[in-house]
């Protein structure tokens, strides 16, 4: 099978690299209740699989302590070093693995990462929304390719200047309009949003869809989507060899 490409390394990028590791710093406390948030959403995440593959994690300021050990085996798709470094020093860091596959450059990206861990539960890291989709749409390419895997997603749904009215985390179900999703949050009708093209992305089968407010910086405010997704029939039976999408 055909290389993938590699992950680009955003070296001076505000979602990669020396630019964000110094604003997650700076902003650590700021961050603290949203973390808090992503750490609930994974603690009721249950994708009955021993192995993980993490999809864009830096360095895993989201993920709770503890997380990584829930799983026999943790694949990072990673390119950053010092992301590297700071998982690999976490204590829970132990059984992971990294890759610079860039399994989201192209459409076929995400069936390669299905055939090459049929075994492994899937999380994308705040990465979706960040990213436009090869192909068509990222909730079409999921449907088709990771039908039969478990897989989670936080990510940015939309983004906005304008503060909100409340900042209490809203469960939805699937289907629910983004303009009611938007009114939990902020008491204006009219606001002007950057739509980051991920909303509801599961689909109508999705599970647990979720909302909280992620503030990136001053003046900036992310409204972020979690959501699962999980396979029909029992899970599939562990594979012997160690996986990598390459």
């Amino acid at each position: 099978m055909e290389t993938l490409p590699r992950l680009p390394r955003l070296w001076l990028s505000t979602s990669g690299g020396l630019v964000y590791h110094l604003r997650a710093w700076r902003a650590r406390r700021q961050w603290a209740a949203f973390h808090a948030q992503v750490a609930a959403w994974l603690a009721a995440w249950a994708p009955e699989r021993g192995r993980l593959v993490l999809v864009g994690p830096s360095a895993g300021y989201a993920l709770p302590l503890g997380f990584l050990a829930r799983f026999d085996d943790v694949l990072a798709l990673e390119p950053d070093p010092w992301a590297r470094r700071a998982l690999r020093r976490r204590p829970d860091g132990a059984r992971l693995r990294f890759s610079e596959a860039n399994v989201l450059a192209t459409p076929e990206g995400l069936a390669r990462l299905a055939a090459s861990a049929p075994d492994a539960a899937v999380l994308f890291c705040n990465v979706l929304g960040q990213l436009d989709a090869p192909e068509g749409d990222w909730a079409g390419l999921l449907a088709r390719h990771l039908a039969a895997l478990p897989w989670a997603s936080y990510h940015d749904a939309i983004s906005t200047r304008l503060a909100p009215t409340r900042i209490q985390t809203l469960s939805a179900g699937s289907g629910r309009p983004m303009e009611k999703v938007l009114a939990h949050f902020w008491d204006q009708h009219l606001i002007e949003v950057v739509d980051h093209a991920t909303w509801q992305l599961a689909g109508p089968q999705g599970t647990d869809y979720a909302y909280a407010l992620w503030p990136l910086r001053p003046g900036q405010w992310h409204l972020v989507e979690w959501c699962s997704h999980r396979p029909p029939g029992p899970p599939a039976a562990p594979a012997k060899p160690a996986y990598s999408p390459r």
